[in-house]
């Protein structure tokens, strides 16, 4: 009986490739013998055979790889450069039975992503990751690569790569080879149809094991690139075999899948209940406190704490998110800081809301807290029309420009240095909050600091400040009315 063999794009490709900008949106844009376009189809020939394509995720970052999601008809995520592993091993533990592949070129890998890559692999994370090796920067203009040969030329190396200036080419396979985790570790190449053959079996059998769950696969590729290369595709494929092999070797550094038993990484399922135990804010309905009445425009706020190093802008932000989570919100704090220790730029993104909380980054404040005139200057025009602006009348000598907001001057720091101590500005600031939107009970907030206070002999005189803010925020927000 006769049979028809039909050969035709894998599935595992789009059909068309819309998003790419080539205008047949039929073929791929990789220059003319690059070798990219050999191991996407190794890759989707694959994820097709294997029948895994519609729960696959492929990760790619900058560079080249970048444009694998023009192609792939899989889930793509594009990463931050070097950060490919990262994202995967997010990916991989939160969809556990999805197949997860990194792919990354060697100027991404190799540089800015080396740790990445050696943790994930250390971890034993279940992920395949895919490296392209064409030892250059191949999408940025051929720069020397962390793979660059001793003695070969690049835009940043144009008199040859040295040792005693550039160092040594970074052997990835062999470096991971000295970790204890990964299963499967093998560097292949493609420039002969043999040896692209060799690459497929390789790539399928790192493929198969994740499948099977049996940990962390790696697979270096050699790579042509005649355009960092300035070499025409057939005198790119003899420079990988004159060049390449003698510094990268080729061949199985490790393949413990046979022995490895599939195991899933164990997973720690938390219910909220659980997790309020074990942050110690677990209380009875009737023990809770009763939430105060919140003012529509105030409700679910998005507040934005910005001062200097030093004036306890991050504290103020986690006292903020503790008393909320007492009271039963969803908060989240979240910290930006300049790398000085005093007197650089320092910020906090805070959310305290009664739904789930997406992100925990503020752009647009509802609610904004300045210390110094900088913090004013830089943030002011980001607060969110109807919101508030409350700002340190004792540091600040200009007055906001937004007529569509509340302005409340507060001279922070003075109300402090009356107390006693200029550095509990910040708890002022906290109560001045609480009592001008009566977002949270006063009490929850001084409860708070028992836990966010960690000089237990600092508590009460941070109580005094708070006291103090929400006194003054209390008055003010009668005047306002």
């Amino acid at each position: 009986m006769a049979t028809n063999k039909i050969l035709s794009k894998p599935d595992a490709f789009y059909e068309n490739f819309e998003r790419s900008a080539n205008a047949d949106k039929k073929t791929t844009h990789y220059c003319p013998g690059c070798g990219h376009g050999h191991v996407h189809k190794i890759m989707a020939e694959a994820l097709r055979d294997f029948e895994v394509a519609d729960h696959s995720v492929l990760v790619s970052p900058v560079g080249c790889s970048v444009f694998a999601y023009y192609y792939f008809d899989v889930g793509n995520i594009q990463a931050a450069h070097g950060r490919a592993p990262a994202v995967a091993t997010g990916v991989k533990r939160t969809h556990p039975h999805s197949i997860v592949m990194s792919y990354q070129g060697d100027g991404d890998l190799a540089a800015i992503g080396t740790s990445e890559i050696i943790h994930a692999a250390n971890r034993g994370e279940h992920i395949t990751v895919i490296f392209i090796n064409n030892a250059i920067y191949g999408m940025t203009g051929g720069q020397m690569a962390p793979t660059t040969l001793i003695d070969q030329k690049s835009s940043t190396s144009p008199y040859g790569r040295s040792a005693e200036n550039e160092g040594y080419p970074i052997h990835v396979a062999e470096l991971l080879n000295s970790l204890q985790a990964p299963v499967f570790i093998e560097r292949t190449s493609l420039h002969t149809p043999q040896h692209i053959n060799r690459t497929r079996k390789a790539i399928r059998r790192a493929l198969q094991a994740q499948i099977d769950k049996k940990g962390f696969t790696f697979v270096e590729v050699l790579s042509p690139c005649p355009s960092g290369w300035k070499l025409n595709p057939v005198d790119s494929m003899k420079w990988i075999e004159e060049n390449m092999l003698k510094n990268f070797p080729l061949g199985n550094l490790r393949d413990r899948i046979d022995e490895t038993p599939a195991r899933e990484r164990a997973t720690i399922e938390l219910t909220r209940d659980m997790l309020l135990k074990k942050l110690d804010l677990l209380k009875p309905e009737s023990t809770m406190p009763a939430r105060t009445t919140v003012e529509e425009r105030f409700q679910d706020p998005e507040i934005l704490a910005a001062g200097f190093g030093g004036q306890g802008i991050m504290l103020l932000g986690v006292a903020v998110a503790e008393a909320g989570m007492r009271e039963g919100y969803q908060s989240s704090w979240i910290p930006a800081y300049g790398p000085e220790m005093r007197g650089g730029t320092a910020n906090c993104s805070v959310r305290v809301s009664e739904r789930e909380i997406g992100s925990p980054m503020v752009h647009n404040p509802n609610i904004l807290l300045a210390f110094n005139r900088p913090s004013l200057e830089k943030f002011e025009a980001d607060a969110r029309p109807g919101g508030v602006i409350f700002y340190d009348s004792s540091l600040i000598d200009i007055v906001p420009a937004r007529t569509d907001c509340d302005i409340v001057p507060i001279p922070f720091t003075k109300l402090a240095d009356e107390l006693g101590n200029t550095r509990i500005a910040n708890m002022v600031a906290f109560g001045a909050l609480v009592g001008y939107t009566n977002l949270l009970n006063l009490e929850t907030c001084l409860e708070a600091l028992h836990t966010v206070v960690k000089r237990r002999n600092l508590v009460e005189l941070n109580q005094q400040a708070v006291r103090k803010g929400f006194e003054v925020g209390q008055e003010m927000r009668r005047q306002a009315r």
